[in-house]
């Protein structure tokens, strides 16, 4: 008995299906990608139940003659080449000629096309098989309905997502071969609404306000640039706009949307150290080249491809983004900070409160400790709270806590520390600034994640902290401190890093019914496709006390927000929660709090190279004392290590272990 036999038609497609067609996005992108092979200038995409139900594509193209309307839905049948030369010249973009066969494969389609001079074709199929042919009415270009994707292949239907999932990737998909063709015309409906329209005027920055927002499109810069090989064109974002992910950056090599690590590494080297650590700009870049530099036969979805002389094209890119920026003044704009949302920052010496007094029970231990502090420590303990930019959760005068609360009144000192001269701090080595913001790159969702599975391992008693007595500073990064076991010295960032993500995280728990309402409410504009994001993890928002409310189709509008918001910073806190959200496309509620107190802990908190006066760093250690875990940061570095005495006699010799 032969054991080696050929696969049937209908098998071998439902397996080409398995690499070509994933989800319905999948199905939107190639058929798509066919109706802009065939010229037209007009896409409408109609889908139902996020693509799962329906999709349909409408487009004015050129059609398919009536005798060949069978052949297009057979496998590797294509129009696009015809020879092995034309494989290393593709102008189209699609060449396989598995699209149509695969997807009619796990699905049910029908057809109707017409080439305007003769009389319409309709075709039917369900599962890869004919059910109906006949002639038909029909204006020029096609129309392919499919329905009920995945029906026979039930194993590939359960790894399918959400609906809002699955809709975010489609109107993903239709954003990108918007922004790759802004001469076609393209129109998204789902479900009978509107995702996205835009004018198919050629006019690419437009597209990009339909897909991004006008505001957005405002703050971006046209780059063009061209040698020999390569000619690189498009918009870029300002430095000060920018987003949490990568997934706004798109590379069009001939009209076809890459995707492309080096080039990726390429545009932020071009804005250099002009972006924020963990944020990436919007980018829109078109790169046209001869078709035999680039390879795109290397995966049947086509979007990674192979290019010549890519050194050489991350060069020019780089250089591009360079020019553009270096004509750009770069300060931002000093108006926009008078409104009266912002905060105005007074000189210190209108401000005779140094601190808020809050009513709190305390036992009698406490209060003799309070009474021992002196006015300068509370000078010293303000200044070590509100030396950098405020940060949300500081607002709220009325907070109660076993240990001691914050000083939230932020004042203005031009120096922290009047005996350091600037030569000295300047001599401090920046390796350790580096390694710092090196290692907090890392998505606070990430670190949550982490962090909330040693919370139930991790319960570290106050009492066994030590007492320490400081002793000094080093390089404006470390604490020395001892008592009678020995040394210990403390990384002051991570310790207030781990005081701050305590305090954040209990204000963020407490999510209280009152919010302040805005006088004028602030509108958040994004694509369509993080629009979807926002309204599927709405719960997520709402529990941390975030409540928009939708205006227009990708829109919403902030009326209130919770109490512990900085006035002025309201939009900025909003933002960066938003982003954290779309950083992993949903998120639990738990682990969305958890990210929010890692993410604000790390800003708010001191960095390297910042000198603290001795009542400063006396009062980081007593508030470290009273943490649940003092010995680690949110992000597992540890906060302090020990020298025993021991230890330190075997450094001086002083003992030897015996030989």
């Amino acid at each position: 008995m032969a054991k080696i036999q050929e696969l049937s038609d209908v098998l071998a497609n439902q397996i080409a299906a398995g690499e070509v067609i994933e989800r319905p996005a999948s199905v939107v992108k190639e058929l798509i990608e066919n109706a802009i092979d065939a010229e037209s200038s007009q896409i409408d995409i109609l889908i139902e139940e996020a693509g799962l139900k329906k999709i349909q594509i409408i487009d004015n193209g050129i059609g398919i003659e009536p005798e060949e309307v069978q052949n297009a839905f057979k496998r590797h049948a294509t129009s696009k080449i015809y020879s092995r030369d034309d494989l290393f010249r593709i102008r189209t973009l699609g060449f396989r000629g598995e699209a149509l066969p695969s997807i009619a494969s796990v699905s049910e389609v029908s057809l109707e096309t017409s080439t305007g001079g003769t009389r319409g074709t309709y075709l039917s199929l369900k599962g890869g098989k004919i059910i109906e042919e006949k002639p038909n009415e029909a204006r020029k270009g096609s129309k392919i309905t499919v329905e009920n994707l995945f029906f026979n292949t039930p194993a590939r239907l359960k790894y399918v997502k959400s609906l809002q999932t699955e809709l975010s990737n489609v109107t993903d998909i239709v954003n990108r071969l918007a922004i790759s063709h802004p001469r076609i015309a393209f129109r998204l409906i789902n479900d009978g609404n509107q995702l996205l329209r835009t004018a198919g005027n050629g006019d690419l920055k437009q597209t990009l306000a339909g897909i991004y927002g006008v505001a957005a499109a405002k703050k971006m810069r046209e780059i063009n640039k061209e040698d020999l090989d390569f000619r690189v064109s498009g918009f870029i974002s300002l430095p000060e706009l920018t987003r949490a992910s990568r997934n706004y950056i798109s590379i069009i090599i001939n009209g076809r949307y890459i995707k492309n690590y080096l080039l990726n590494k390429a545009i932020i080297a071009g804005y250099r150290s002009k972006l924020m650590v963990g944020r990436f700009p919007i980018v829109a870049i078109e790169i046209e080249m001869d078709p035999l530099l680039v390879d795109v036969n290397v995966h049947p979805t086509k979007q990674e491809v192979r290019i010549s002389k890519e050194k050489e094209l991350m060069q020019l890119i780089e250089l591009a983004i360079q020019d553009c920026l270096s004509k750009e003044q770069l300060i931002p704009d000093a108006l926009e900070n008078l409104s009266f949302k912002k905060k105005i920052n007074r000189p210190i010496e209108q401000n005779e409160q140094i601190t808020f007094e809050f009513q709190q029970e305390t036992n009698i231990e406490n209060k003799s400790e309070e009474n021992e502090e002196t006015e300068s420590t509370h000078l010293a303990r303000e200044s070590y709270y509100s030396h950098r930019q405020s940060t949300p959760f500081e607002k709220e005068s009325n907070y109660v806590d076993e240990v001691e609360p914050f000083f939230l009144k932020e004042k203005e000192r031009e120096s922290l520390i009047s005996g350091v001269p600037e030569e000295e701090a300047s001599d401090v080595p920046i390796e350790t600034v580096s390694e710092l913001v090196d290692y907090h790159q890392e998505s606070p969702l990430k670190t949550a994640d982490k962090l909330m599975k040693k919370h139930a391992k991790v319960k570290e008693s106050i009492g066994q902290f030590p007492t320490l007595e400081y002793v000094g500073q080093m390089h404006g990064t470390y604490l020395f401190a001892q008592n009678e076991t020995g040394l210990y010295i403390l990384d002051q960032h991570a310790a207030q890093e781990r005081i701050k993500y305590e305090y954040f995280r209990k204000k963020i728990g407490e999510v209280s019914t009152d919010l302040q309402d805005l006088l004028v409410p602030i509108m958040l504009d994004y694509p369509n496709s993080d629009a979807i994001k926002i309204k599927e993890n709405n719960d997520a928002l709402e529990m941390v006390g975030i409540f928009l409310e939708p205006f227009g189709q990708n829109s919403f509008l902030l009326r209130s927000h919770p109490v512990w918001f900085n006035q002025g910073e309201e939009e900025t806190i909003v933002r960066e929660m938003i982003d954290l959200l779309l950083d992993h496309g949903s998120v639990s509620v738990a682990k969305f709090r958890e990210a929010t107190a890692i993410m604000m802990s790390c800003k708010g908190s001191i960095k390297a190279n910042h000198y603290l006066n001795d009542a400063e760093a006396r009062a980081l250690l007593r508030d470290l004392k009273k943490t649940e875990n003092p010995y680690n940061c949110p992000h597992g570095r540890p906060v302090l290590i020990h020298f025993t005495n021991k230890d330190m006699e075997k450094m001086f010799k002083r003992i030897q272990d015996p030989h």
